[in-house]
């Protein structure tokens, strides 16, 4: 199995709600993504997918959470999940999963990593394996 990884980097705003301390008020993170991408079989040209593709994929993504209050965000905030990193990690695989199994037949997003510092992250994966 080969397994590809890729990162972006995005900044953006949140507050998390019922947070009993100092990350209740609203602050801000430059937010570091890592996109894990798994295959078997490599191409013609001895790829498992082009990391340029993937990273179209993720920039789609990326794009419109920088710069943004994540709160405000649908499917976050309030009335939706409460922007952590590991929602975050969640959101985006949710997000990337397809287009990502859709770049080229046997490939698959195998994990995506939310950091928000250089220090404190959060993985969120589906399965074992890229079986």
């Amino acid at each position: 199995m080969y397994e590809l990884t890729v990162k972006s980097r995005f900044s953006a705003a949140h507050s998390l709600c019922g947070y009993p301390g100092d990350c209740a008020r609203l602050h801000g993170h430059t937010w570091t993504v890592e996109v894990k991408v798994c295959g078997h079989d490599l191409d013609q040209l001895g790829m498992v997918v082009d990391f340029k593709d993937i990273k179209r994929q993720l920039s789609r993504i990326i794009d419109q959470l920088d710069h943004s209050f994540l709160n405000d965000l649908p499917g976050f905030g309030p009335e939706g999940l409460n922007p952590t990193a590991e929602n975050l990690s969640y959101y985006i695989y949710q997000s990337l999963a397809k287009p990502v199994a859709e770049l080229r037949p046997g490939i698959k997003l195998k994990e995506i990593s939310v950091w928000e510092s250089p220090d404190a992250y959060a993985t969120y994966r589906e399965g074992s394996s890229c079986e």
